[in-house]
């Protein structure tokens, strides 16, 4: 069996965070012959879910970078790696030292999801929990009111590249911790102030077995996978890449990442990824 297995954002997805038209026709094109696929996103399963829709995206889904994954038939996450109350106490002082924000994802009874955070000081801060309450669906609650037996699935936030870098060198001998990061590109969408908040990253902090890469393995055993065909642009698709039988990044990917790939394809905004998949299998 061979399994493809998309990143979402900067990948299958366009510059407007959707599937464009001509991706949905490939993507039915497959369906069709029967080549099954899905994805490996840092996102939410809430936050998946809409670009998602009437796609059918009907096997298990990697979530989180690897965290969590998703059973859509079972509706029921079918594997996990979680941090402990030590690890995240451990994330949030990091944080607090270096003057970032935290959001803390936890996942809940019935499969719920609950978003806390720390005061928010700044605009990108704000428009942040905005995404995530109202266009992402998540809960918001002030930090203050996280309780001590709590599961969690990763600790989040944006700050200068200089603070980022000091969390992350935090963490670095921790054996159960990984953090991923990058810079927030749609800050650098917001007009006037571009070139400000072009250095403004993001910092996101998971379990270290909590990767792509061992996720798809995981997979592997679950489906009885063979073959697997990532795509992928960022640093956390990095695990995924080493695992697969095949990878390929968009021109747009990160250096690192399409240094690691077999081959460069197609700008994500112009359906590189498609592009390449109808060529790949023949689908026209």
């Amino acid at each position: 069996m061979t399994l493809v297995v998309f990143d979402l954002d900067g990948t299958l997805l366009d510059k407007t965070s959707k599937i464009s038209g001509y991706t949905a026709d490939t993507l039915a094109l497959m369906r069709a012959k029967r080549i099954p696929y899905t994805v490996a996103t840092g996102r939410t399963l809430q936050a998946a879910a809409a670009p998602l829709r009437d796609h059918y995206f009907t096997l298990p889904m990697i979530l989180k970078n690897g965290a969590i994954i998703w059973s859509p038939a079972e509706e029921r996450y079918s594997h996990h790696h979680l941090l402990t109350r030590e690890e995240v106490w451990h994330v949030l002082a990091a944080f607090t030292l270096n003057d970032l924000t935290p959001f803390v994802f936890s996942l809940q009874a019935g499969q719920r999801h609950v978003l806390y955070h720390g005061p928010l000081k700044s605009k990108s801060e704000h428009k942040l929990a905005d995404l995530f309450e109202a266009e992402r669906h998540l809960p918001l609650m002030p930090l203050t009111e996280m309780p001590d037996e709590i599961s969690v699935i990763n600790v989040f936030s944006l700050g200068s590249a200089l603070a980022v870098d000091k969390v992350r060198a935090s963490i670095a001998e921790e054996q159960h911790l990984v953090a991923y990061s990058g810079v927030a590109i749609h800050e650098r969408e917001m007009g006037e102030h571009a070139a400000q908040n072009a250095a403004l990253h993001w910092v996101d902090i998971h379990h270290s077995l909590g990767s792509k890469g061992n996720a798809i393995n995981h997979l592997r055993s679950e489906l009885d996978v063979e073959h697997v065909i990532a795509f992928g642009d960022g640093d956390n698709d990095l695990s995924m890449f080493e695992c697969a039988t095949e990878c390929y990044a968009p021109a747009n990917a990160d250096p690192v990442i399409l240094d690691a790939a077999d081959e460069v394809i197609g700008h994500h905004d112009e359906d590189g990824v498609a592009r390449f998949l109808r060529q790949r299998f023949d689908l026209e």
